[in-house]
């Protein structure tokens, strides 16, 4: 089984100082890499990959999307993910911390906004047009300018920029959008991001949609009918899937037996968890740890 043996940090990339913001070439990287692809691995920052000219394969939390030109994926913190690129890719490559957001007056909940980045869900890439990527060339430019020369202010300046940057691919997603009617809108949008939140906080102690209905002030079938009409999937699945996904990080990225995992996850019957994880994969975790790289 191929190990994610590390949790990659700006530190790390950027000469081993410290480092809350560090923009690359997708060129830089391979070219740092010999060519050989990474294995799979957590970063604790966030990531933007802009292939302009690549092909390959990008695999976020056991799903496989192809690399394409113009087509640009999102990676939030502690996703396992692995980018597999045939020789001679080019783009840019866009890393930084929760805290450089904060450091540059940009308001915590700005990224949980944001439907481009996610910490569970699908994360397919997101196609460019040519006016938006004339857009977002100016503004990576930009940043590559700054963070060379490091003249005077130049973090803020790369903060405005990259605000700019994930505003201007933010217009342009699709996924999820919220569908209520339009007099509940609003209400429908909060509701499911304070369910998404609750679930991030909590997959690992409440199993029910009960508990996230009590936490949320609504009955569960409302609850139910939020998350369906927004996701097309119920607040049960949702909750199960998370719990599915955060059992295959452990089994890839920690030495927990089986036991562990379930006992980490909330479970106290070791057997119940295992129908569990069979029951929603098909498979017995052993198997896919064993599959798994």
């Amino acid at each position: 089984m191929q190990e994610v043996d590390k949790i990659y940090s700006l530190d790390l990339l950027y000469n081993g100082e410290p480092a809350q913001f560090v923009i690359k070439t997708m060129e830089e990287i391979d070219l740092s890499l010999g060519g050989i692809a990474d294995n799979p691995h957590k970063h604790n920052y966030y990531t933007v990959i802009w292939p302009t000219s690549a092909s390959g394969r990008h695999i976020i939390d056991f799903r496989e999307y192809p690399i394409q030109k113009d087509h640009i994926f999102f990676v939030s913190p502690g996703q396992v993910h692995q980018v597999i690129t045939d020789p001679s890719p080019s783009g840019y490559v866009i890393l930084f911390s929760p805290e450089f957001l904060e450091m540059n007056s940009i308001r915590k909940d700005f990224i949980a906004d944001l439907r481009i980045f996610r910490q569970s869900d699908e994360t397919p890439p997101l196609p460019v047009t040519e006016t938006m990527a004339a857009n977002l060339r100016i503004f990576a430019h930009q940043m590559i300018r700054e963070f060379q020369e490091q003249s005077e202010m130049f973090l803020e300046k790369i903060g405005a920029y990259l605000k700019l940057f994930l505003i201007e691919c933010n217009g342009h997603c699709s996924l999820n959008p919220v569908s209520p009617e339009p007099q509940s809108a609003e209400v429908g949008k909060v509701l499911i991001k304070n369910f998404r939140d609750a679930v991030e906080s909590h997959f690992h102690e409440w199993h029910q949609v009960k508990n996230y209905a009590e936490a949320l002030f609504v009955t569960p079938n409302y609850l139910n009918e939020a998350i369906r009409s927004s996701m097309h999937i119920s607040a049960k699945e949702y909750i199960q899937n998370r719990l599915v996904l955060e059992a295959k990080r452990l089994a890839l990225f920690t030495e927990k037996s089986n036991k562990e995992i379930g006992y980490a996850l909330g479970f106290e019957d070791p057997g119940h968890f295992s129908k569990f994880f069979r029951k929603q994969t098909g498979q017995p975790l052993q198997d896919f740890r064993q599959m798994a790289g």
